[in-house]
């Protein structure tokens, strides 16, 4: 099912953007958007054609369909050792907008927001958009570890939010529930909001325990906001399907009215809600093929760069990135144009833009291709110096 026979790579040239196979020249390997380059499970497609077979494409509820709350909240009960009803869930049109909806929710302009350093760009962008300043905390690229000291003495009385990646992108850390109670005393000693961003919470590797970040202790039951999608699990990005989950349901009905979702200015496509429902209920063997085949695709592309010269890289825990030191001295930008140039690859540098400052140094490569085109990537990768 995830063999390289198993990828059309026509309907990839014709449909897959954001830096990939349809953005790019013939004969170029993208490693670089965190999106699959296999179809999505038969089962999403299923659902999707078995919900229009009546023809009816009427309004769906402000908040959400009742199967895909309900979906949800099991989803993380079960596997993430939540404590959510599905009264807890919005269904908000991907992750990425339930980050910037909980940033206009929770800061006023010239508010702080604590977030890691390096992070994927959208923690810093959503807080920006709402006029919030950001504030680093730094993280260890090698063991993903957050510089708690730091953290506290970044703290001031303009803080309002602390937002963390969990698994982290792009260094693939799973935080633990040790790590996760400690950043939920440090919050409520300062009566701060957390938001949590688990979008990768299913690409988990080695059968590693997972803990949703309000299920760790009363105080992060009380003052949190987690964030959830389904394009990483079960590749569905162009649906823009996502939730914000929340344990105090008069803070989520205060949420759901401030973000406009209690009119028809916002809303979530029923058929994007439907694909996510049925991918929780009925895809999951498929997602654990896959899995499987992340975590041979993660260990191969791991031990081919580590008895190379030029990166060096940290086994992820979770994800299906990798974020490895370039040895050669280059710059991010740089190494990422030489083997576009030269090897005919494109990654995604770690600068600045896409990371923040603490990424400078490394690269991103993606992992959710076949074995083949992995290989072929990386060889080349190493090949062009």
């Amino acid at each position: 099912m995830f063999t390289n026979n198993d990828i059309n790579f026509e309907a990839l040239k014709r449909k897959a953007y954001n830096g990939r196979w349809a953005t790019l020249e013939e004969g170029i390997i993208p490693l670089t958007a965190a999106d699959p380059d296999f179809r999505t499970a038969p089962e999403i497609e299923q659902g999707i054609i078995e919900y229009i077979k009546d023809g009816y494409l009427s309004y769906g509820p402000f908040s959400g369909l009742p199967e895909f709350k309900k979906s949800v909240a099991e989803h993380f009960n079960k596997e993430k050792h939540g404590d959510f009803s599905p009264e807890n869930v919005l269904a908000v049109n991907s992750a990425a907008q339930g980050m910037y909806l909980i940033a206009s929710y929770v800061l006023n302009p010239g508010d702080e927001a604590i977030i890691l350093d390096p992070v994927d760009f959208l923690f810093k962008k959503s807080v920006e958009t709402v006029g919030g300043k950001v504030v680093l905390c730094p993280v260890d690229t090698t063991t993903g570890a957050i510089d708690f000291e730091k953290l506290t003495s970044s703290i001031t009385s303009k803080t309002k939010l602390i937002s963390i990646c969990n698994p982290h992108n792009p260094l693939g850390k799973v935080y633990s529930k040790e790590t996760l109670k400690k950043i939920s005393e440090i919050a409520s000693a300062h009566d701060l909001w957390v938001m949590s961003d688990e979008i990768w919470s299913d690409i988990i590797y080695d059968n590693k325990d997972f803990y949703t970040y309000s299920s760790v202790s009363e105080e992060a039951r009380k003052k949190s906001f987690t964030v959830y999608g389904f394009s990483k699990s079960f590749g569905i990005a162009g649906l823009r399907i996502g939730a914000v989950l929340c344990n105090d349901q008069e803070i989520l009905e205060d949420f759901t009215e401030k973000s406009n979702f209690n009119s028809t200015i916002e809303g979530v496509s029923t058929l994007s809600q439907i694909a996510g429902s049925v991918a929780l209920e009925r895809a999951k063997p498929w997602y654990k093929e896959f899995l499987n085949h992340l975590q041979n695709n993660r260990d191969l592309a791991f031990n081919l760069l580590s008895t190379s010269e030029i990166l060096q890289p940290s086994l992820p825990e979770a994800t299906f990135v990798l974020f490895p030191k370039i040895k050669n001295g280059m710059s991010s930008d740089q190494f990422a144009q030489h083997v576009l140039q030269h090897g005919k690859v494109a990654v995604v540098p770690g600068s600045e833009r896409w990371f923040g400052k603490g990424a400078e140094g490394h690269i991103r490569i993606c992992f959710s291709t076949s074995k083949e085109i992995l290989e072929e990537g990386i060889n080349r990768i190493i090949a062009s110096f």
